[in-house]
């Protein structure tokens, strides 16, 4: 227990409570009052600690990847599934909507709000309509009212799911080249792809871009 302790600067009363809960499997007994942990142990509290601090994952969102964790990244995505809640942007506290529900609240015209369905555009998850989808309805309203092109908000959204792809594509990837010893550093690909280094490339590609134009504006003139 010292031993691991010190490895993953986590304290022995969380790793016990760890076991309480069933996030880890418990340490062989071999004397009294001496437990032998594994290296499987130590793999395990990264990821949880990763997962709690990072993500803000709960222990039952991490309880169940970890029951199927020897599927994943080889058959299943279940290890994703405590992302999930973070991936759809939509806070606890957020107060959630029938269709209906949805379009008396917030007054929507209901031929957009199924066109904006039908396009892609407004993504409820589950049929459960929220803020978010109104303050998207709101920007597509913007963008009529000043006389902006539609079609650009369709090629943005093609261009969000081909990225999405591409991540998938990437997990498979990740999927054929698994492993035990290797296991801990795939799902750290994985979260950081999806989370910091997606937002970095894209922001940083978006004030690139946007530099060079204003740049070569001032040029201009």
């Amino acid at each position: 227990m010292s031993e691991l302790v010190e490895k993953t600067n986590v304290p022995k009363s969380t790793i016990l409570y760890y076991i309480k809960e069933g996030l880890l499997p418990k340490a062989v007994k071999i004397k009294l009052n001496v437990h032998k942990y594994s290296d499987e142990h130590l793999e395990l509290i990264k990821y949880i600690k990763y997962m709690k601090e990072e993500m803000g994952s709960s222990n039952e969102q991490i309880k169940l990847a970890l029951e199927k964790k020897n599927d994943s990244f080889s058959t299943s995505y279940t290890m994703l599934a405590p992302l999930m809640n973070t991936l759809s942007g939509i806070e606890s506290h957020t107060k959630h909507y029938t269709k209906e529900e949805f379009i008396e609240h917030f007054e929507i015209e209901r031929t957009l709000l199924d066109k904006l369905l039908h396009d892609n555009i407004i993504m409820p998850i589950n049929n459960d309509f929220t803020d978010k989808e109104a303050s998207v309805i709101n920007l597509i309203e913007n963008y009529k009212e000043v006389g902006a092109d539609y079609k650009l908000i369709k090629e943005y959204v093609k261009h969000a799911y081909r990225l999405a792809e591409l991540e998938l594509e990437m997990q498979q990837q990740l999927c054929a080249v698994r492993d035990d010893e290797n296991f801990s550093t795939l799902w750290k690909i994985v979260f950081a792809t999806l989370f910091n280094t997606k937002e970095y490339i894209f922001n940083r590609a978006t004030y690139k871009t946007f530099y060079t134009a204003i740049k070569n504006e001032i040029i201009g003139h």
